[in-house]
């Protein structure tokens, strides 16, 4: 029998986390008739620092923890990316997916890898070259389209808070692989530092709001969100990087995602998918993979 490779194993967990990374643009609208935004995001978080513990736990790592919490460092650095997710990036992003037809909201906010890239060439003095540009041009292009899209709402008219409130999630989302960069520690450890912290800043925003409890079916959602979009999906994904002997391979698969998540967002939630959410989209996705494409080839 032939032996499995690595890399194969890594297009199969990545293909996993992608199936599910499709499901939670139609799962957070879901959750969102449900309850107030906040209350999602806490039992979320709450379900995703249980998923990075149990984690740690099977893997013997729970140890590394203390090594975070034992350095004044490492603690301040993990207490400002729990600010930056799950707090402030889901904070917006549920908002905005409140505010917008989900096949706006999720694309938009997919455009962060282009925010990326001017972040990186603008923080890490990295010359940005040619392709890169006319990629970040396409893509802009691609996030116009949308913008624009009105006949995708019901009321006929986009609110342009959601768009914005979109695409600022898309800018804190970069921020936080951007501070990621030279992080250290073990990844699940610093997943439940950065859910830990989160969750402690939601249960104080929401002691002086006081919003209704959830119904099960939000409940159900909230935690749903927690698991396959904050917190198992993200382990998965680090070992399929792990795994792979061609990262570029696997993770030209995410692209795969938004386009999925299309799909349901038509057949579950009813919404009516137009020419301009598609070509919108492809040309969100065109511009980054001609970057990611044309950048891999210059290794």
């Amino acid at each position: 029998m032939k032996r499995i490779t690595g890399q194969t194993k890594a297009l199969l967990l990545a293909g996993i986390v992608v199936l599910f990374w499709s499901t939670v643009a139609t799962a957070f609208k879901i959750a969102l008739e449900e309850m107030h935004f906040t209350m999602l995001l806490l039992i979320s978080s709450v379900t995703a620092l249980l998923v990075s513990f149990a984690d740690l736990l099977i893997r013997g790592k729970v140890s590394s923890i203390i090594t975070i919490f034992s350095e004044p460092k490492s603690l301040g650095k993990s207490a400002f990316m729990g600010l930056l997710n799950p707090f402030l990036y889901y904070m917006v992003l549920f908002k905005a997916y409140s505010l917008l037809p989900a096949q706006i909201a999720q694309p938009l906010n997919y455009s962060w890898q282009v925010v990326l890239i001017i972040m990186i060439s603008i923080f890490l003095k990295q010359k940005m070259k040619w392709y890169q540009v006319l990629g970040i041009i396409i893509s802009f292009a691609g996030i116009l389209v949308l913008s624009g899209n009105n006949a995708a709402s019901a009321e006929g008219k986009l609110s342009l808070i959601g768009i914005i409130l979109a695409l600022g999630s898309a800018f804190i989302w970069a921020t936080y692989w951007l501070s990621k960069i030279d992080t250290k520690y073990d990844a699940s450890a610093g997943l439940f530092a950065n859910f830990l912290f989160g969750s402690i800043y939601l249960i104080v925003i929401l002691m002086f709001m006081q919003p209704e409890l959830p119904s099960f079916k939000g409940l159900f959602a909230g935690i749903y969100v927690g698991v396959f979009e904050m917190g198992l999906t993200f382990i998965l994904w680090g070992k399929a990087l792990n795994l792979a002997t061609n990262r570029v391979t696997v993770t030209q698969l995410t692209y795969l995602s938004p386009v999925l998540s299309l799909f349901l967002i038509h057949f579950i939630l009813g919404e009516s998918i137009g020419i301009a959410t598609v070509v919108g989209l492809f040309l969100i996705i065109g511009g980054i993979l001609f970057s990611s494409i044309k950048f891999s080839k210059q290794k």
